[in-house]
């Protein structure tokens, strides 16, 4: 094993992703190679169809890679087999989504302890003490979803990625169904579990307060990696998305 693979969470080696096939081919990941370090809170930025998503699915093992290598950890994803790649997803990777993916039926405690529930596992009391208090739920966890505002539907999210330990978590657009308010809380809540617990988060984000909160900052624009920033400034993500097409011109 490389010094770089142990210092990854995850990362991409020399990674295409092409949708179709000849003339109606459309290349989405264009050689981009990025590791993500442990233990830090990287965001992946770009405008619409810049690749940001399709780099997430890729490293996350939720889409193939076309030609070049993902890996988790030492774990190499591209060429995994279904099951594989399921028990993966289940035991190494925790996911927030945009539309919060809670179950309507189940509690707040329910939907945080279903992913171990799934696996057959059990919550580390310590730590589940730990998350719930983190995300500020000990007094919303018989609620069920309906009962709850956005900002605490998506801390739940949060609490059921991270309860389970995962090597890393992928979220996507994580503050894009909430407001300002809600949405500083999340952000909040996700650079505090880097910070505290030494969780490694990647969040594909639009906003560059979102953007902010990261530890890291990469840009995506056409398909392929042309900047990133560290210990970002809203100010310094937005200056930066703005000289995009500059920067792929000159890549």
């Amino acid at each position: 094993m490389t010094a770089q693979s142990q210092a990854a969470a995850a990362r991409a080696d020399d990674v295409w992703k092409v949708y179709g096939t000849g003339e109606a081919g459309v290349t989405a990941l264009r050689g981009v190679s990025l590791s993500v370090g442990r233990g830090r809170f990287t965001a992946i930025m770009g405008p619409s169809g810049s690749g940001k998503s399709t780099l997430m699915h890729c490293l996350a093992g939720l889409d193939t890679v076309t030609r070049g290598e993902v890996f988790v950890g030492d774990t190499r994803v591209s060429g995994l087999g279904d099951k594989a790649l399921t028990r993966l997803r289940r035991d190494k990777i925790g996911f927030i989504f945009q539309q919060f993916n809670l179950l309507p039926t189940l509690t707040a405690e329910e939907n945080i302890r279903l992913p171990l529930d799934i696996a057959g596992r059990k919550a580390d009391p310590q730590w589940w003490d730990t998350v719930i208090a983190t995300v500020g739920l000990a007094d919303r966890l018989r609620h069920r979803p309906a009962q709850l505002s956005g900002g605490q539907q998506q801390r739940v999210a949060c609490a059921r990625a991270l309860v389970g330990r995962p090597e890393v978590i992928f979220a996507d657009e994580p503050t894009g169904n909430l407001d300002s308010r809600s949405g500083a809380e999340v952000l909040g809540f996700l650079r505090d579990s880097v910070r505290a617990h030494g969780q490694t988060i990647v969040m594909v984000t639009h906003d560059p307060v979102a953007a902010s909160y990261a530890d890291r900052v990469v840009f995506l624009a056409d398909g392929a990696l042309v900047s990133e920033l560290d210990d970002p400034t809203a100010e310094d993500v937005l200056d930066t998305m703005k000289h995009l097409d500059v920067l792929v011109g000159a890549a």
